[in-house]
């Protein structure tokens, strides 16, 4: 032990006797019987246990030191670090919800680009939602309307110039 414990607790007549570590030197000086009981550390006091108890408590401590190396051989981090000085825990993950700014521009522009789609024909309407928002390849486009893959995207991209044309003009 590291230092003198403020009291010791010994089993007599099948209670604890509380003595002083001072009392207890004396006493284990005075009578060898002392000498075979067994005491584990317990708030910087040491209590008289059996022997079942004195194994468990230091087989217990024994893993304890072999975890605390093996975290600190791994570069482990304890949980114990993560809350403040009042045991708190602290919040360390990173927030990756959008802003307020973010989905507000975002909905702004759902919003033009809404506006905008109404002001495409009902055909070329069609294809942008059948490529962006049903997920309907320009391959199979092509093949249900009988035409070209290349016409199809030529298509394609001729309708987004129209609407970035009309959401820059327009709004």
């Amino acid at each position: 032990m590291k230092y003198a414990p403020r009291k010791v607790y010994i089993k007599e007549n099948g209670s604890y006797a509380e003595l002083s570590y001072m009392d207890f030197c004396r006493r284990r000086e005075a009578d060898r019987t002392y000498s075979d009981k067994l005491f584990i550390p317990v708030q910087g006091c040491l209590i008289e246990v059996v022997r079942e108890q004195y194994t468990d408590f230091y087989r217990d401590k024994e893993r304890w030191r072999y975890l605390q190396k093996l975290d600190a051989k791994n570069s482990l981090l304890s949980l114990d670090g993560f809350v403040d000085s009042e045991g708190n825990a602290l919040d360390f993950i990173a927030d990756e919800t959008a802003g307020v700014e973010e989905t507000v521009i975002h909905s702004m522009m759902l919003d033009r680009l809404n506006a905008a789609l109404l002001l495409l024909s009902d055909d070329e309407r069609a294809l942008i939602r059948a490529i962006f928002f049903d997920g309907v390849s320009t391959k199979e486009i092509a093949k249900m309307e009988n035409v070209d893959q290349s016409t199809v995207n030529r298509h394609k991209l001729k309708i987004l110039a129209k609407l970035r044309k009309i959401m820059e003009s327009r709004f």
